[in-house]
């Protein structure tokens, strides 16, 4: 692997001179981050430039990976592990009196990205550069992210997060891919072929991020498109004074790509929701097919060097602009547009819940989209005919399958149009992808069976072992060497090692090592001293219902009561850390946020406990703050209802850094407990058929409440004002949404059996040696969970392609 920043010693003083434009004696920590980013990106420069020619050269089939969000996380350490520079940086930076930790912590988090969707985008462009695979991510540069979460008196406050207000050395504006983006107008026809007449066009402007491959060459490139005004501003109302319009005319445009997921809750959010999918879809498949006119002239051979794949429901309407492509602009038959598109797509989707499938009133689609409303009706008819084919009569049947739902008001099923559109559809584990055909898409796979299959998740150990673990991955490197940042199937070695005391012992340096620089953290960023010798109990996780940290507030609200009614007992000392955003219009999520503040603030203040138990919410989750908790937890709370979380992949990443996994039996925790064995994992709960089963049974959450003296206290301690004492009413609508509400997601049916597995965890942790041994044991386990390995089952099984590593 070639290195030509090796060549010329590490230039930092002179890049600080020529780019920055300052003395090196009086750089700052961000002038010092800004000069090191500016070096790097000169080789990525040059990597990108290299990979290109040669992709060109060799006609390669590509990869186009379109993702509303991809969560990188903070690029500096990633370059510099993967250019292996960073004995020379160090040394550069001696001379300025500077760490290298400090510029690491100068950068800010893109604002990409939220949740898991996000982050598995990230961990997938990091495995296609190093496996080199060519590959293209399409996604949006939003200006704002989606939001800072602060804390205010317990209460979620959503700011804007202007990662980009200085600029980002990570990136190249490239203005000669700029395109247009049309929206709404009317479609006329001529000849036999349809001509869409926009009313608005926006112009889309793109900028790369080159992701760089790990002990390769290889690299990706993340293309993000930024939504500007096509002119600058409205002359006519600047010229009678009327600046305001002249600002809103912008604005109006711009607004596309300024956060992500904005609040869909009104009409105008909806829309605005609608005109950001097809806007980043439409530039992309434009970049595309404008990549493959150059370098090949027809598109005839389009699905033998294209792969787009559409990672969950957001890009979807893909398929229908795909097929306005090639039938309005390129003349082709409505026939054999579609014969092409369908060998074009694959889609993985990523969840089970039907509210969560997208769908958008057929209305708003003809009013926003015109044309693409047309090119699903025309291929929702066309399905009509192959259902009326193979299910003649059965109405029920096509009701379910049709892309219309029109059951109340006509809605686009988005995610049956995915479906239909692509060769190929994946879930995210075993269960998942189960589940899939046997529920969401059930009728679909009866009409297309050979079409579905699973590719369960997986996360590079680059990042979140090599990047964020120094002391497990010395660790690691010791006994077994640094190949296995590229060979993550290595780890699995170390099951054999679980009873060598030495090791044993390091695995539990390391982790007190981690649970020290988390401490001290939080103390610095939340005020609250806790106990590094306490057992880390973490929950970090997008907040929602289904992902149950109310449930996890139970335990320790019944914890606590317990503690107060035997002070004395040889209580194992606690430190519970939850951490996660809930989208700015989820008012049952943002009351959860209050509760566990709530409950902090209470446990946090009593003295009674002396330090046994404490609560803390770490505000703003991200990328930068998961490097900082996962390696430090000791227990990971992967406690959705069974049946309802697709895969997980924070699952993984805990478990990587030896992290013992309380659970359900849902998403990929079945498939990682098969490989660590079950009795390194306290499972509780119903299973997915018992979940069914229940519900059919007609579930009483009141009368499990009523039969347990425990949970009822609990319910009553938090519905009665214990931890809102000025308010002693807040928390009862999250009560009531437990009984009267009919529990929706099965809490207190699951609650005795969480009680019993905690208690599990406190007999376990009080053997550290022991539950050292089960940590060695759940980091062998990851070996077969990494990104590597599912991209590898993408490229034989999805997309065709061959690794060139």
């Amino acid at each position: 692997m070639s290195n030509t920043i090796m060549d010329d010693n590490f230039p930092l003083e002179a890049r600080l001179l020529a780019e920055v434009g300052v003395d090196p004696a009086g750089a700052t920590t961000h002038d010092l981050w800004q000069a090191c980013a500016g070096v790097l990106r000169a080789e990525l420069s040059r990597r990108w430039v290299r990979a290109q020619a040669r992709e060109r050269a060799t006609q390669a089939r590509r990869v186009h990976y379109l993702s509303m969000e991809f969560l990188l996380g903070r690029a500096l350490g990633n370059a510099i592990a993967a250019l292996d520079v960073e004995a020379d940086i160090q040394r550069s930076l001696a001379a300025q009196a500077r760490a290298l930790e400090d510029l690491r912590a100068a950068e800010p988090d893109p604002g990409l990205g939220n949740g898991g969707l996000g982050r598995l985008a990230a961990c997938f462009l990091d495995s296609l550069a190093t496996l080199g695979i060519p590959a293209i991510g399409y996604g949006i540069r939003y200006e704002y992210g989606m939001f800072k979460q602060q804390i205010e008196a317990g209460v979620q406050v959503e700011y804007p997060d202007p990662w980009l207000a200085n600029g980002t050395p990570w990136e190249f504006p490239r203005p000669a891919l700029d395109c247009r983006v049309g929206f709404a107008g009317r479609v006329e026809w001529r000849d036999g072929r349809a001509e869409w007449l926009p009313d608005s066009v926006v112009l889309a402007k793109a900028y790369d991020h080159v992701v760089p491959g790990h002990g390769s060459d290889d690299v990706a490139t993340l293309r993000l498109w930024r939504a500007a005004a096509p002119e600058h501003l409205d002359l006519a109302a600047t010229a009678v004074g009327d600046f305001a319009r002249a600002a809103a005319a912008k604005n109006k445009y711009e607004e596309i790509s300024w956060v992500l997921y904005p609040n869909d809750s009104t009409p105008s959010g909806r829309e605005l929701r609608l005109r950001q999918e097809y806007f980043f879809v439409a530039a992309s498949l434009h970049d595309i097919f404008a990549r493959h006119l150059g370098e090949h002239g027809t598109l005839a051979n389009l699905a033998e060097h294209v792969v787009i794949h559409l990672n969950d429901t957001h890009p979807a309407i893909a398929v229908a602009e795909a097929m306005r492509l090639l039938c309005d602009q390129h003349g082709y038959s409505w026939d054999d547009a579609w014969s092409l598109t369908a060998r074009l797509f694959s889609y993985t989707n990523h969840t089970l819940m039907q509210e969560a499938l997208e769908t958008w009133s057929l209305e708003l689609l003809q009013q926003v989209l015109p044309r693409h409303a047309e090119i699903v009706l025309r291929i929702d008819e066309d399905l009509h005919a192959l259902v009326s084919a193979r299910k003649p009569g059965d109405a029920e049947f096509w009701a379910r399958v049709s892309l219309i739902d029109r059951r109340e008001a006509p809605r686009v099923r988005m995610a049956h149009l995915a479906v239909i559109g692509s060769r190929k559809v994946n879930g995210v584990s075993a269960l998942h992808s189960e589940l899939m055909v046997q529920t969401v898409f059930a009728d679909l796979a009866e009409l297309f069976p050979a079409r579905f299959l699973n590719v369960t998740n997986g996360i590079t150990p680059r990042r979140w072992l090599a990047g964020a673990n120094a002391p497990l991955a010395a660790l690691v490197d010791e006994r077994l060497g640094r190949e296995w940042r590229a060979d993550l199937g290595r780890l699995a070695v170390l099951s054999d090692f679980a009873q060598d005391e030495s090791l044993l012992r390091g695995v539990i340096a390391a982790k007190n090592a981690n649970k020290i620089a988390l401490a001290r953290h939080l103390q610095q960023t939340q005020g609250v001293t806790v106990d590094p010798g306490s057992l880390f109990d973490v929950q970090v996780k997008r907040i929602h219902e289904y992902k149950r940290q109310l449930l996890n507030v139970l335990h320790v609200v019944t914890r606590y009561q317990a503690m107060l009614s035997d002070p004395d007992a040889d209580w194992v000392p606690r430190t519970v850390i939850f951490a996660g955003k809930a989208a700015s219009s989820y008012v049952m999520a943002k009351a959860i946020i209050r509760l566990i503040n709530d409950v902090a603030t209470t446990i946090n203040a009593d003295v009674r406990l002396r330090e046994r138990l404490k609560v803390v919410f770490v505000p703003n989750y991200g990328v930068s703050v998961a490097e900082l908790v996962i390696p430090a937890a000791d227990l990971s709370q992967q406690i959705s209802t069974a049946g309802t979380e697709a895969s997980g992949t924070g699952n993984m990443k805990l478990a990587l850094n030896g992290a013992l996994t309380i659970g359900t039996l849902d998403g990929a925790n079945i498939e990682m407990r098969e490989h660590m064995g079950h009795e390194h994992m306290f499972v509780f709960g119903l299973g997915a058929d018992e979940v069914v089963a229940t519900r059919a049974a007609g579930y009483r959450p009141e009368s499990i409440c009523e039969a347990d003296p425990m949970l009822r206290a609990a319910l009553d301690a938090i519905a009665g004002g214990m931890f809102s004492p000025l308010e002693p009413a807040r928390h009862e609508p999250i009560v009531a949404s437990l009984l009267a509400g009919g529990d929706r997601y099965l809490l207190l049916a699951d609650y005795a059996s969480y009680m019993r597995a905690q208690q599990r965890v406190d007999a376990r942790y009080r053997d550290r040696t022991g539950w050292a041994s089960s940590a060695l044991r759940n980091i062998a386990a990851m070996a077969a969970f990494s990104s590597d390995r599912a991209i590898r089952e993408y490229a034989s099984r999805v997309w065709q392609v061959t690794p060139r590593r």
